[in-house]
């Protein structure tokens, strides 16, 4: 709740309101979960029911300390593998935002790279796609869930590569050599 005032201060105009996570999700259009790896079982089992029928955009990276820059990938296979079995088929699950540093989000202006969107139905990725657009950040369909598990993987390498190079913000990717000008909702010019 004083997390929510703290926000409302920082962002005039904006109607935020602290809830538990399961009310929050209930509540919602949309959902986005962005907790550690740890949590993740436990959050996405509390918010499933609230939750069959929408979008739940889940950016869990599946980071084992004091390792992070190290590849640990879960016996499930992937974070996205695991938020599929915690909250089954009725949620429409999308996964993105692996490899953009929680720092580079909370500047203003441009991040610096573009945000991989992946999941089985490409209208619901398209309307993660869409949202992030408004931010001003270029999100890419990067195909179905099964293919989250190499975005995931690559944040420990990005975690390494920050590490190494000292990179002020934090290292991310950018997609080249697209066909035409990609807008920043991933669509190509007709």
């Amino acid at each position: 709740m004083a997390l929510a005032a703290e926000l409302s201060a920082k962002l005039p105009g904006s109607r935020l309101e602290g809830r538990n996570n399961r009310a929050a999700a209930l509540a919602a259009e949309l959902v986005f979960v962005a907790v550690p790896f740890a949590s993740q079982a436990a959050v996405l089992g509390d918010i499933a029911a609230a939750t069959a029928g929408k979008i739940v955009v889940d950016t869990t990276v599946p980071l084992v300390p004091p390792r992070v820059s190290q590849v640990a990938l879960p016996p499930a296979g992937s974070a996205a593998a695991v938020a599929r079995a915690c909250l089954g088929p009725e949620v429409r699950l999308v996964t993105a935002f692996h490899n953009v540093a929680a720092a580079k989000l909370a500047a203003d202006g441009d991040v610096g790279c573009d945000v991989f969107v992946f999941g089985d139905v490409e209208a619901d990725r398209q309307t993660v796609i869409d949202l992030i657009a408004t931010m001003g950040i270029r999100a890419l369909h990067a195909g179905p869930l099964a293919n989250s598990v190499a975005a995931e993987a690559l944040t420990s390498v990005l975690i390494g590569i920050n590490r190494r190079y000292k990179a002020a913000g934090g290292a991310g990717i950018r997609v080249t050599g697209l066909a035409g000008s990609a807008d920043a909702r991933g669509r190509q010019p007709a």
